[in-house]
């Protein structure tokens, strides 16, 4: 199967804060998690981990691994995750990761800070070497 694009994650829509928490991607080990990806599940990686959203946007075809990965990295059963997970392909992530990007999917309608923070996500991508051709294009419209 040829690679497409995934985004999977949960936000303040799909999640109570309590979740959220459980699986905030800090600073300090966000490079060896798009390692981690990388190496197994993904041909590219990059995560936008915020306090109302950790999302995984993939080049990949292995969402239901993806889910567990992102469960098992946080030290949660794959079924503590499983109903708050979205996992959007192709042109959904493009559509969802464009509506993310302009504030459009936060708490606070039109917040500028996301635009930063998906940024930054591309930027540790980026310095991981993680980021491919198709997500490269995906973070720098």
């Amino acid at each position: 199967m040829a690679a497409s694009l995934l985004a999977l994650g949960l936000n303040h829509h799909t999640a109570p804060l309590a979740v959220r928490e459980r699986v905030v991607f800090h600073v300090e080990r966000l490079q060896e998690a798009l390692v981690e990806l990388k190496r197994g599940l993904a041909r590219e990686a990059a995560i936008l981990s915020t306090c109302n959203r950790t999302e995984l946007y993939v080049s990949g075809d292995k969402p239901d691994e993806l889910a567990a990965w992102l469960a098992q990295y946080h030290r949660l059963g794959a079924g503590d995750l499983q109903q708050y997970l979205y996992t959007l392909p192709d042109e959904q992530a493009v559509r969802h990761a464009f509506r993310v990007a302009s504030g459009l999917d936060s708490m606070v309608l039109g917040e500028p800070q996301i635009l930063g923070q998906m940024k930054e996500a591309a930027r540790a991508a980026e310095s991981a070497g993680t980021l491919g051709s198709i997500l490269h294009r995906l973070f720098q419209r």
